[in-house]
């Protein structure tokens, strides 16, 4: 599994209520090609608390894409407008799947 940023220190019952209050797990996309290789990842899984911005933490992935994305043919620039929308639209929420995780994993 992926690093979970912004969790340290927190128990699970702390990670449940704040994702009770609104919190999500979010992941970021870049996009790095090289001429004819494109690469489309996600980024660690970060923590974001009811009420915050996920925006500084997507900025950096974003900008990456901008710069590093689109050189690959033909994948880069379909691959980059790809990252910049999930992005844009904050991030891929998979909070149902690593709740799921961290209760299965850490019964009451």
């Amino acid at each position: 599994m992926a690093k979970i940023v912004n969790i340290e220190g927190m128990s699970v019952e702390e990670i449940n209520l704040e994702v009770q209050m609104g919190a999500k797990f979010i992941v970021f996309e870049y996009c790095v090609s090289v001429i004819i290789l494109t690469f489309r990842r996600g980024s660690d899984i970060y923590f974001i608390k009811p009420g915050k911005s996920a925006f500084k933490h997507g900025f950096p992935f974003t900008l990456i894409t901008l710069f590093f994305g689109w050189w690959g043919i033909p994948w880069g620039p379909i691959h980059s407008i790809g990252a910049l929308v999930t992005n844009f639209r904050g991030g891929k929420d998979i909070t149902p799947e690593i709740t799921a995780h961290f209760n299965a994993s850490y019964p009451k």
